[in-house]
């Protein structure tokens, strides 16, 4: 029984190991998104003159 598991665990930490190799021979392309940025009104009233 305990042979079983501690071949489960091996199999699991071979597919972990090779996921994260992957990931670092092939990382995923980040996704470019639009920045809004909001401007206080106060820029846009005069002050006076």
């Amino acid at each position: 029984m305990r042979s079983v598991f501690l071949l489960v665990v091996l199999i699991g930490g071979l597919a972990l190991a090779t996921g994260f190799l992957a990931l670092g021979a092939f990382p995923p392309v980040p996704h470019p998104a639009q920045i809004e940025k909001v401007l206080s009104n106060d820029r846009f009233i005069p002050h006076g003159g």
